[in-house]
């Protein structure tokens, strides 16, 4: 089964579009994972012990989860062993996930990229992976083939959810934005590797924080999974999000980071859960993204 349609899948029997973004941050933990010592090695095996917690709570709850590399690359190499433990425990209970590494380059180092993080048979053992657009397409090809071999799927940056994304993206030539072009190139690489769900695995990140945009870009990549950062804590609300679905609810999953996995510190469930019942936070939060995200 392709990427597309493992997705989709994934959707379907879960009943969400959600995906959960991994984003350990030291300063946020819990205090119960926070580790005795401050050494690279303890602290990678809080963010194992933190994200496997919380996969534990969303298994079978939303669509995917998205671990942020940067965050385990931060710890050095114990935080990229950490980063393998939490992908092979997401892959464990049966959970999607799409490798948040926004990675690329041209010829063999794009390759290598490809065949590091690319599906369940790479060392990285990743279902799919963002990936920069901004080299061009050749950079971009060698992804697209991994994707084939191995029934990934890759996120190509379009129109992304922060303020400054438009300094470049939103620039005009010829007429057309460089998220348009980019969209286009999406939808081109798609041609022929349609799923029985009616997508491929070329997908796209479009923010939640520009609605008008993400309207657009489901119109010109039709066959494209998009992937919506900016939900929650970013400002984006469910209202913002609707227009990169289809008329069936596919074609898309929302992320949220810092709204689900931190949600032991938002107001509304300090003081009913706080720091010993985080893991009824993340739940009580996944529930309440999965009910604003049913229309």
């Amino acid at each position: 089964m392709n990427f597309a349609d493992q997705l989709a899948a994934a959707t379907q029997s879960t009943g969400s579009v959600a995906c959960v973004g991994l984003d350990p941050r030291k300063a946020s933990l819990p205090k119960k994972i926070i580790p005795v010592s401050d050494s690279p090695d303890a602290w990678a095996a809080a963010y194992t012990l933190f994200c496997r917690e919380i996969i534990d709570v969303v298994a079978g709850k939303v669509a995917c989860v998205k671990p942020q590399s940067a965050f385990f690359e931060q710890l050095g190499p114990a935080g990229c062993v950490s980063l393998g433990e939490v992908i092979s425990y997401a892959r464990l209970k049966n959970v999607l996930v799409i490798v948040d590494g926004k990675r690329n380059d041209i010829g063999s180092t794009a390759t290598a990229y490809a065949d590091a993080y690319l599906g369940q048979q790479s060392p990285w053992g990743g279902d799919s992976l963002t990936v920069s657009p901004y080299l061009g397409r050749d950079s971009l090809e060698p992804f697209v083939e991994v994707c084939d071999q191995r029934d990934a799927g890759i996120f190509v940056l379009v129109k992304t959810s922060n303020p400054g994304g438009g300094l470049f993206q939103d620039r005009t030539t010829d007429g057309q934005t460089v998220y348009q072009s980019v969209a286009e190139l999406v939808r081109e690489m798609n041609e022929g590797r349609v799923g029985k769900c009616g997508y491929g695995p070329v997908g796209a990140v479009v923010g939640a924080t520009y609605p008008q945009q993400l309207a657009e870009m489901r119109a010109a990549m039709p066959t494209s999974w998009i992937l919506i950062p900016g939900f929650g804590a970013q400002g984006g609300g469910a209202d913002d999000v609707k227009a990169g679905f289809d008329d069936q609810r596919l074609g898309a999953v929302v992320n949220s980071s810092r709204h689900i996995i931190f949600a032991h510190r938002r107001a509304e469930y300090a003081d009913s859960m706080g720091e010993d019942r985080w893991q009824d936070a993340v739940e009580a939060a996944t529930i309440e993204m999965n009910q604003q995200l049913s229309w």
